[in-house]
């Protein structure tokens, strides 16, 4: 059984000891020829420290995932003064041709954004030593060798966020109606099912607190598999398979699926049913704000900070290679603001959470399942 390695742990908001960048000046904004799309310019400012980012599918503007870690981007260039620029992918097949764009431009840090780019990043970084890289959701664990794959030229942002989702299990069960909660993702992939497992042990934790018997649909820990859409672009299999488990009694439910997550809104909506949602990786209520009435609450990374640090560590000529780990200590994960739904969570229930916080902390309790 491999034993996951969180080195370095700079704490993600404590500042990520890491990456610049830089991307030489672009003058073309348009979809190239491989179909994926650029935008935001090339370099920028003096062009000493410019960074890049190459996106999975879901695309720069998901509301979710690729949007936060491209905040980050922006919040650095606007710090040191130069043009963000990145690369939508629109498949699998993308991921290696927009980094070799990006390597082309002259960017010195690039930023590449989800689990799925981890083998086209770990082969640049490789055949590219002196390229800086930073990548989001992927310690490059080599499947295949068993063995973790660490380059002195790739920052690699993770995060614990079982943690943060076993909290937000603990409220959606705490506030359920139905006693039916419910979730699903868009890929099974480690990334995504994380927020599962840690749910589902936050609900149970629940349960084993009050005596109750709330009950989770579209995850199950013991078999290691659940409820999946298939991508992270489709809309309309969000809304479908929320109105699936509307219709088996989920009152509350957490997508794990980016800009699919949007379809389960529509699927409320339409079913005029007062059921609520818990959004993920960012605050819903922000990214998505004119559905702020549906979030109870949002389990989030705060990639935009993770990412944010590591362009300035590496403009400060203080970029470290490895693993950067963002738990509830360091604030690198946690579960947004109440919101609308504020006065409607008991207090009781609240200053419970707090504990669990401390207690997850400690090391008291554990958020994800053991493996293998």
């Amino acid at each position: 059984m491999r034993q996951r390695r969180w080195v370095k742990v700079l704490g993600v908001l404590l500042g990520l000891a890491m990456v610049a960048a830089a991307c030489g000046d672009d003058d073309d904004d348009s979809a190239s020829d491989d179909g994926t799309e650029s935008g935001g310019g090339g370099g920028g400012g003096d062009g000493d420290f410019t960074a890049c980012q190459v996106t999975d599918t879901g695309g720069v503007d998901d509301r979710s995932f690729n949007q936060t870690a491209f905040k980050g981007l922006e919040d650095a260039a606007e710090e040191l003064g130069f043009e963000p620029n990145y690369l939508e992918s629109t498949s699998e097949a993308d991921f290696t041709p927009n980094i070799d764009a990006l390597i082309e431009q002259d960017c010195s840090m690039i930023v590449t954004v989800g689990f799925l780019l981890g083998d086209a990043t770990a082969e640049a970084a490789e055949a590219n030593p002196d390229q800086l890289f930073a990548i989001v959701d992927n310690d490059l664990f080599d499947v295949e060798a068993e063995e973790d794959r660490d380059f002195d030229n790739v920052a690699e942002l993770v995060f614990k966020t079982d943690q943060a989702a076993f909290l937000a299990g603990y409220v959606a069960a705490g506030m359920s109606e139905t006693g039916t909660v419910g979730t699903y993702g868009g890929i099974n992939l480690p990334t995504v099912n994380i927020f599962m497992k840690g749910f589902q042990l936050g609900v149970e934790q629940y349960n084993t607190d009050t005596g109750t018997d709330v009950q989770l649909i579209g995850w199950d820990n013991a078999a290691d598999d659940g409820l999946f859409t298939g991508d992270f672009t489709d809309q309309a299999k969000g809304r479908s398979t929320t109105e699936t488990l509307l219709d088996q009694g989920a009152d509350i439910i957490m997508p794990v699926a980016g800009p699919v997550g949007l379809g389960s809104i529509e699927a409320i909506e339409a079913s005029g049913s007062n059921a609520k949602l818990i959004w993920v990786d960012t605050d819903g209520c922000v990214s998505v704000e004119e559905s702020c009435d549906m979030f109870l609450t949002s389990v989030m990374k705060n990639m935009d900070v993770a990412v944010h640090d590591v362009i300035l560590a590496g403009a400060n000529d203080e970029f470290e290679g490895g693993a950067n780990e963002g738990t509830l200590e360091n604030d690198g994960v946690g579960i947004a603001p109440f919101h609308d739904f504020d006065s409607q969570v008991p207090q009781e229930l609240k200053d419970r959470v707090d504990e669990l916080r401390e207690q997850i902390i400690a090391g008291d309790i554990e958020t994800s399942p053991p493996s293998g």
